[in-house]
């Protein structure tokens, strides 16, 4: 059982709290709503959104790693997980993975409106095109780390619609800001892995065989500039002053992780466990601070 557990990768429960900065961006651009929702509606709704997000991520991980299992034996840490090393078998996990999204999508259905459902369907597809072939965008270079950060507007929009209407719609200039963020840290781990792979990166992923760390540093600049670009964009329409005051410290975030990169003695970390260091944890922590009182002390217009 404790194989299964490993393989389902529940420790990336920190990427659908992504669902949090949804919701908290829709009471920001809709602060006379919030009185719509009582403490205990606010609530349950939070935390069923969580919940059923991170549901219908583990069912995509297991997606993932039925399908990668001919690749991940390139690897040199994924070669340990459980599948590959025979310690779980693929049936009965295919069906455990089956089981997750049905019942995740069902009660999605049931208990929010048709807009937070339509986008919980759109995460289990998004896992689908990145994975499965004949599609499988994972293996086409730029495109892969372009349809994985998908996931990063949609788990938003979960968060959104998980209090919203359909006729409440979230700037696009932020969902662009938001995805374009995502996609630096994928192209970011995408580097670390070409670098400290080397001549076997392309045994691991067939993408890596048309990349170059020119090309991938330069991705990673670009998703940096339409990042912070879009950010600023939106901080200027909308007259928000603590936008431009957190925009230099997302720049130094930025920097810091292609330093990281650049290092040829490790394989950079998921996202979520770069948090296991205290010193990307504390500079994460600062940026959320920084967001939270941006959230009280500013306001749209003024």
């Amino acid at each position: 059982m404790r194989s299964y557990l490993r393989a389902m990768r529940l420790e990336r429960w920190p990427r659908s709290l992504a669902i949090f900065l949804g919701s908290s961006a829709f009471f920001f651009f809709n602060r006379e709503d919030l009185g719509s929702f009582p403490l205990p509606a606010l609530a349950w709704r939070s935390a069923a959104a969580f919940l059923l997000t991170w549901a219908i991520s583990t069912a995509n991980y297991i997606l993932n790693e039925i399908v990668d299992l001919p690749y991940d034996v390139h690897h040199p840490t994924k070669r340990f997980r459980p599948l590959v090393q025979g310690e779980i078998r693929k049936g009965p996990f295919a069906v455990l993975g089956a089981a997750i999204i049905v019942i995740s999508l069902g009660l999605s259905h049931l208990a929010f409106a048709g807009p937070f459902f339509l986008w919980s369907l759109a995460l289990f597809i998004a896992g689908i095109i990145y994975n499965v072939r004949p599609i499988r965008t994972k293996d086409i270079p730029f495109l892969d780390s372009i349809s994985e950060s998908a996931n990063n507007p949609i788990r938003f929009l979960i968060g959104w619609y998980a209090f919203a209407s359909l006729l409440h719609r979230p700037p696009v200039s932020l969902l662009l800001s938001w995805w374009a963020f995502g996609n630096f840290l994928m192209i970011a781990k995408r580097l670390s892995e070409f670098r400290y792979l080397k001549d076997k990166a392309g045994d691991y992923r067939s993408s890596h065989k048309k990349y170059s760390g020119r090309s991938l540093l330069f991705g990673m600049a670009a998703s940096a500039a339409i990042c912070l670009l879009s950010f600023l964009f939106l901080g200027f329409r909308l007259k928000l002053e603590s936008f431009f005051v957190i925009s230099p410290f997302l720049l130094f975030f930025f920097v810091i992780i292609v330093r990281k990169t650049l290092k040829t003695d490790e394989v950079m970390e998921e996202p979520e466990k770069l948090l296991a260091s205290p010193k990307y944890a504390l500079y994460t922590l600062f940026l959320v601070a920084l967001f939270v009182l941006a959230y009280f002390l500013d306001t749209i217009g003024r």
